[in-house]
């Protein structure tokens, strides 16, 4: 999704390739919708309007002409799965756990790939975790492990901002004010569709801030990979088109650095994951 920068209109785009020009498939016909989750929840008839409109090569914007908003927005859920890297779970002397781990983020925390992340007044412990994020492409209720790919529309990146004080000690222990402040989500540049992506479970994911490399994984470390995840979700409750599911995070998170490091205004984090794109965004 993204705007010009000439006026504030929100369109929904595609891309071809990662630096290339975009298609604004919203703008050549009003009933392709202008967000990603609104196109999800349409029939093939408009999806197959999006793929005549490329084909066509009709209403192309330069991407320099543009501002990349999130690709998703207001989605129905943005469901996160915690200790699902073994690298992660390494770095706390913790045990590999034998079932995942489910928290929520609110989805009014979602902000864009280049957008300012804001450290609240209440927390002095806000964290970094660069995850990947997959995009829930087709309605899913008790489905198998071997049917979940069905119901993938493709992956992102997304940064998993923890406000730790608020994560660990307040709020009796429950995450979800710890992770749920405004601007604690960055998502984007583009979702990459799933054909693309040959292996999620073989990409190199990292981060930095002030360009020093503070995680390198890589999505092979996941303890519990993508199809079970959704599918033992799905058992519990109904995945619709546009949630978020994040994935987990590898080692080099703040919190467990020695001595321990956080965000602070001023600084730059950068989230990367191989084959997707970089998210960059400035701390105030």
């Amino acid at each position: 999704m993204f705007n010009s920068r000439s006026v504030v209109t929100v369109h929904l785009g595609a891309q071809i390739t990662s630096d290339g020009d975009i298609f604004d498939l919203s703008a050549v016909d009003s009933s392709i919708p202008n967000s990603l989750v609104k196109f999800l929840a349409t029939g093939k008839e408009v999806r197959d309007k999006a793929k005549r409109v490329i084909g066509a090569g009709k209403s192309i914007v330069s991407l320099s002409d543009v501002t990349l908003l999130s690709p998703i927005t207001r989605p129905d859920k943005v469901v996160c799965v915690g200790l699902n890297y073994t690298g992660h779970c390494d770095e706390q002397n913790k045990q590999y756990p034998e079932e995942p781990m489910f928290f929520s983020k609110f989805s009014s925390c979602i902000i864009g790939p280049n957008d300012t992340i804001e450290i609240p007044k209440v927390s002095d412990c806000v964290d970094w975790e660069v995850e990947l994020a997959v995009i829930i492409g087709k309605k899913a209720k008790c489905v198998r492990p071997d049917q979940a790919y069905d119901h993938v529309f493709g992956y992102t990146v997304a940064q998993d901002i923890s406000a730790r004080d608020w994560q660990k000690k307040r709020n009796g222990g429950q995450f979800l004010l710890g992770k749920s402040m405004d601007t604690f989500c960055p998502i984007g540049p583009v979702v990459v569709t799933k054909d693309k992506i040959n292996d999620p479970h073989s990409l190199q994911i990292r981060s930095w801030v002030n360009g020093v490399l503070k995680q390198d994984g890589n999505t092979s470390e996941l303890i519990f990979k993508i199809d079970f995840l959704i599918s033992y979700l799905s058992q519990m409750m109904t995945l619709y088109p546009g949630d978020v599911l994040l994935t987990g995070t590898p080692a080099g998170v703040g919190l467990h650095r020695h001595p321990p490091e956080f965000l602070k205004p001023g600084d730059v984090l950068e989230s990367e994951i191989q084959g997707i794109g970089r998210l960059t965004n400035t701390v105030v």
